[in-house]
């Protein structure tokens, strides 16, 4: 074997280790999603560890082995040099995807928000008691430009607000739908009630868990409020 066919063999194994390595981080989200969905093991494993420290730590790692796999594909470009900007691709990719989360996650937002912080609407006794015993977080604030509906929704229209946004209802009354909504991602789950009053709707989105989400549960209000207004 010549020495060009040992390098050039070389190269390939060292490549293969290298994109192994960018694609180290993804597959680690995808199986702590699939385990925490399956109940393999719980929200503090599946996401806290093994995605967004494990796995922001491998981004990282994934970042330097493209630039290395860059770096070996100067070597033989023809047969080396799709692989490596591939893999370039998808670790910046990863990186900015975790940069993006780490910096939604950092934002500064309440997990229990209403359109009425004064007089916030209360859930069922049976909801209130399951958070009591979660121990969710329970300080309704307020968020930036989300008002109460000036005006009283017909109960079918507040019940399709809330399947509109993605929440299971539980309860739907003259004067007051509840629902639940459990996340995509790794379940987490958020609880709604629409109160209905003469001349006024006000909605409440609360996070079940006291998890940093960034401003989740105000996004969610304000889809509810939008819905809430477009079936006027």
């Amino acid at each position: 074997m010549t020495g060009t066919g040992r390098a050039g063999r070389g190269g390939g194994i060292g490549m293969r280790w290298l994109v192994l390595t960018v694609l180290a981080a993804p597959l680690l989200v995808f199986i702590a999603v699939l385990g925490t969905r399956f109940g393999l093991w719980p929200v503090a494993i599946g996401r806290d560890l093994l995605t967004l420290q494990i796995g922001r730590w491998l981004a990282l790692a994934g970042l330097a082995a493209a630039v290395l796999a860059v770096i070996l594909a100067l070597r033989d470009i023809r047969r080396l040099g799709l692989v490596a900007v591939a893999a370039l691709l998808v670790s910046l990719l990863t990186v900015g995807l975790y940069v993006r989360q780490q910096a939604h996650l950092a934002a500064a937002a309440a997990l229990d928000v209403t359109t009425d912080p004064a007089d916030a609407p209360g859930y069922a006794p049976e909801t209130a008691a399951l958070r009591t015993a979660l121990r969710a977080p329970d300080a309704p604030a307020a968020c930036p430009d989300l008002a109460p509906v000036p005006t009283q929704v017909a109960s079918e229209t507040a019940t399709a607000a809330l399947e509109g946004a993605g929440f299971t209802v539980r309860k739907a009354g003259l004067f007051q739908s509840e629902g639940v909504r459990e996340g995509f991602w790794f379940g987490l789950r958020y609880d709604a009630v629409i109160r209905i009053r003469p001349g006024r709707t006000d909605v409440r989105v609360s996070a079940r868990d006291d998890r940093p989400q960034g401003d989740a549960a105000c996004r969610l209000a304000q889809d509810v409020v939008d819905r809430l207004q477009a079936g006027r």
